[in-house]
């Protein structure tokens, strides 16, 4: 018997205490403040292998352009930009450029094969927040205050209820949360 999975957008991040994804800079050092000798992914590359692509805004896009590392990413990348007009050249085998209106976009993307998207950046997350889109919420939150920077959250046009599906505590300082949408 065939078993249909529901399509999902799943956000998948983590957070300082107060709310915020990056630094006043747009720093992410602080996501590095706890010790992880044994380095534990914490269910990173089990979450990874569930989604069928990431969808990011173009600020994200750039962040991860500028990591000193390989391509992190072993699914299609689709970068939402109503600015950027190409992919720069060195990462056009890696990502696709999207725009229009989310619902649209996500349709394009599901038509496609792509049923469960990771939504990641500050931005697009709250975009498709606004536009009712997310299905899970996966947050880790690191005890840190950082006073200022880019947030996760941003007001909303209507109340959105979540479940807890899941908590857990990692490496005894970090609280990881998934919530599920109620519709």
């Amino acid at each position: 018997m065939h078993r249909v999975t529901a399509m999902k957008n799943i956000v998948y991040i983590a957070t300082s205490l107060d709310g915020y994804i990056a630094d006043r800079d747009g720093g992410l050092d602080w996501l590095h403040s706890i010790p992880n000798p044994d380095h534990s992914d914490f269910g990173w590359a089990e979450f990874m292998a569930g989604v069928d692509a990431l969808v990011m805004g173009r600020t994200t896009f750039e962040t991860v352009c500028g990591f000193d590392c390989d391509w992190p990413y072993n699914k299609p990348v689709f970068v939402l930009s109503n600015t950027l007009t190409e992919i720069p050249e060195n990462y056009q085998d890696k990502a696709e450029l999207v725009s229009g209106a989310l619902p649209e976009i996500i349709n394009t993307l599901n038509k496609r094969g792509f049923e469960n998207l990771y939504i990641d950046g500050g931005k697009t997350v709250q975009s498709f927040l606004t536009e009712d889109l997310i299905d899970d919420l996966i947050i880790t939150q690191i005890p840190v205050l950082l006073g200022g920077g880019s947030r996760l959250f941003s007001d909303l046009p209507a109340h959105q209820a979540y479940e807890l599906v899941n908590s857990e505590v990692l490496l005894g300082a970090m609280i990881k949360n998934h919530y599920r949408r109620v519709r």
